[in-house]
């Protein structure tokens, strides 16, 4: 990482932490070959957490506090560090997929796309981290306004594969509920988007516990965002891209026909009424 960049950031968590990684080697008098020594890691690798050029996973964290007797204090940078790096490939993605022309989407959760107000409202207070009501009307709008890219000229193609989890998790307003499902029928009456879901009797396969969107540009370029609890990866090579797709096209195949899809929506609306 250059120096103009570290002083661009110096706000950040991760800064944060690649300076205090420094300063606590410094302060201890270890060398990299010392501290490579006493934690296991690789001298290259020990340098560029301590320049910021990679995060680290957690238990390189744990290692180094345990290390500096610091007491958990790299691990609660650490954390905050992670949570904003996910925030700006978030923000990378949606930036993306505002331009994508074709969207193909595997997710656990029905999609911010196709949520409804109340829906959306619901989802996001259970959430923590919300101040007041204001805060929370701020962020159903902003999920809500990402919808108007489906209604752009000319509109995108959205597949979605929907994973039966998110039909089982119905909200306490069945109501809401109810009429969250309908929009994920009536969302099919578009030639732009396809509903498939996935049900839990097609098995294991290797995109569970994640979300994954494809998104495939104008100019024929393409990014994958693999998205989990609390973390992102967005997925900007080609090779790497095209094995997403395979998984994708995988699950594509074990999913239900679109209008086998509508019937077992229908039938879990049914379910929630009766």
């Amino acid at each position: 990482m250059s120096k103009d960049r570290q002083r661009d950031e110096d706000e950040s968590a991760r800064t944060v932490l690649a300076h205090q990684l420094a300063y606590l080697r410094e302060q201890s008098g270890k060398s990299l070959a010392q501290l490579a020594e006493d934690t296991a890691y690789n001298r290259s690798y020990l340098h560029r957490l301590e320049t910021g050029e990679r995060l680290s996973q957690l238990p390189a964290m744990q290692k180094l506090d345990e290390v500096y007797e610091t007491g958990g204090l790299l691990e609660r940078l650490w954390k905050l560090a992670r949570q904003e790096a996910f925030k700006d490939r978030y923000k990378l993605f949606m930036q993306y997929e505002a331009k994508a022309s074709i969207m193909h989407k595997y997710m656990c959760a029905v999609p911010g796309l196709l949520q409804t107000e109340d829906y959306a409202r619901v989802v996001l207070s259970s959430g923590p981290g919300l101040n007041d009501e204001e805060e929370l009307e701020e962020n159903v709008s902003a999920r809500i306004g990402r919808q108007d890219l489906l209604r752009r000229e000319p509109s995108p193609h959205l597949r979605v594969i929907l994973d039966e989890s998110a039909l089982r998790r119905p909200t306490d307003d069945r109501k809401i509920w109810h009429d969250q499902l309908a929009r994920l029928i009536e969302a099919q009456d578009s030639p732009q988007i396809v509903v498939q879901v996935l049900p839990f009797g097609s098995g294991v396969h290797d995109l569970m516990g994640g979300s994954l969107s494809l998104l495939w540009m104008p100019d024929g370029s393409s990014v994958a965002y693999l998205e989990g609890n609390k973390s992102g990866e967005l997925v900007e090579d080609s090779e790497e891209f095209a094995s997403y797709r395979l998984s994708y096209d995988r699950l594509r195949d074990l999913a239900l026909s679109p209008p086998k899809s509508v019937s077992f929506i229908e039938q879990v609306m049914e379910e929630g009424t009766s």
